[in-house]
């Protein structure tokens, strides 16, 4: 299988069943995004590789179902308006999200201003994914009634959960959070 098709040289790329888009396209900014926070996330689980702390491989096992959850997601967005979704979310999905935010959020300290995106490199990059999955969200809410509930619900779920593992890791990790100051 080559990996060129050269159908997309004109500017234009194909949705699931075959549809012809813009590549500018709203619903292709969307699914691309999405692309993004996937990449993002697998670079923040890259820097954790030869880290050691109780609970890394419970981070590492919540990613990979999102990071399957996030194709899922691109596959919707996809997906034309009117056809079929062959992928598609539950509301378990979510709930599995915020145990995660809520049991990570419970071991740490207590927010009382507002935090500087930074710490670890894995922290770091978790704020980045954060920060990513927001423009997703942006960009499906865009999509107005085409965008399934469940799609925004999840980004927006995602985006808090990335927020609370980048705390999480600076956390297990010792790296001292930076708080804004005035």
């Amino acid at each position: 299988m080559k990996i060129y098709t050269k159908t997309g040289d004109k500017g234009t790329t194909s949705l699931i069943y075959g549809q012809r888009v813009a590549k500018n396209d709203l619903r292709v900014e969307a699914y691309g995004t999405c692309d993004e926070t996937n990449s993002m996330i697998g670079l923040a689980l890259s820097h954790l590789s030869k880290e050691n702390f109780q609970g890394k491989e419970i981070i590492e096992k919540v990613y990979h179902k999102i990071q399957t959850n996030l194709f899922h997601v691109g596959a919707e967005l996809a997906t034309p308006k009117g056809k079929e979704v062959k992928w598609s979310l539950s509301a378990a999905d979510i709930e599995e999200m915020e145990k995660m935010i809520d049991e990570w959020d419970g071991t740490l300290p207590a927010l009382t201003n507002f935090i500087l995106p930074g710490g670890h490199p894995a922290g770091a990059a978790f704020h980045v994914a954060r920060t990513i999955a927001r423009r997703a969200e942006r960009c499906a809410v865009g999509l107005g009634e085409e965008a399934n509930p469940l799609v925004l619900a999840y980004l927006n779920r995602l985006s808090d959960l990335l927020f609370v593992t980048a705390r999480y890791v600076n956390h297990k990790l010792g790296a001292n959070e930076q708080t804004l100051h005035s």
